[in-house]
């Protein structure tokens, strides 16, 4: 599977997850809630929770993949456990690929971190750390988001000293830093680094208005999700601006934004949830 595709899938679920997370009604009250707790800090990034590793994500993610690709998972598995060194990278990255295919990036994180080890080249550092990254983004377990970031902390340490320049490298780890809650204002100023360099770097402009967001300043972030639509219409920023200009009480924006989201996506589960905020922005 493509790193574009998987990108996409996870951007689905993160806004899936949003959608039924919160009331229709009440959405200020819960933004002003969340800017204080960003301004009230978080704890500094921990090691990495040994109890959550690639066994224990993988035994959680079989039950919602297809049952043919889970046995063939649980066949590579039970070839590792009894392979030789010469063979165990390839096996790893096999699983990794699996787990990707499947849209589940938390076992293809671990994967590609003990791909990574191995070869120390830059692409599976990369692939580790924005694996574990969007794992973080779709996950509602604590312990296994400070796991994550933690890890993508580490990946993207490693490719930053193999390669100081790569884009790519620093805003993966910008957005680890700030996930973390460590060094918020070391990542944003990874992120802006970075768009200073490239001002039209897709992830990082989503990143830092998806942070915009979580402070409160939404005309920041309002900003910063055109800038992307302007590039390229997508799903993730046109929902992202719809709840921003909804907490500025632009109605009219917002109701565009959402319907822009709702047939981008295509899905009639989530469709139905924005009809809700939609109606909800009418009366």
């Amino acid at each position: 599977m493509k790193v574009k595709q998987i990108v996409v899938g996870v951007a689905v679920v993160a806004i899936m997850g949003y959608l039924y997370s919160l009331p229709v009604k009440g959405l200020t009250k819960q933004a002003e809630a969340t800017r204080g707790n960003a301004a009230a800090g978080a704890a500094p990034i921990a090691k990495a929770n040994a109890n959550i590793n690639a066994a224990s994500v993988s035994a959680l993610a079989k039950p919602n993949i297809d049952a043919a690709l889970s046995q063939e998972i649980t066949t590579l598995e039970g070839k590792l456990k009894t392979a030789g060194q010469a063979d165990k990278v390839t096996l790893q990255r096999q699983l990794a690929q699996a787990w990707d295919s499947a849209t589940q990036p938390a076992p293809a994180a671990f994967y590609y971190l003990d791909v990574a080890h191995s070869s120390n080249q830059m692409q599976d550092w990369l692939n580790a750390g924005n694996r574990f990254n969007a794992a973080y983004r779709v996950s509602t377990d604590t312990a296994a988001q400070a796991a994550y970031v933690a890890n993508a902390v580490e990946a993207f340490d490693h490719a930053t000293k193999l390669q100081p320049a790569s884009l790519e490298a620093k805003t993966g780890l910008g957005v680890a830093y700030v996930n973390g809650g460590a060094m918020p204002m070391q990542g944003i100023a990874l992120l802006l680094e970075v768009v200073k360099k490239e001002p039209k770097n897709h992830d990082a402009v989503l990143n830092l208005g998806m942070f915009a967001m979580k402070s409160g300043q939404y005309e920041k972030a309002v900003d910063r999700f055109k800038t992307l639509i302007a590039q390229k219409e997508e799903v993730e920023p046109y929902f992202y601006l719809a709840e921003s200009y909804k907490q500025l009480g632009k109605k009219q924006e917002a109701i565009a934004a959402y319907q822009k989201c709702k047939d981008l996506m295509g899905d009639p589960v989530a469709g139905q949830r924005i009809d809700e905020y939609i109606k909800e922005l009418k009366k």
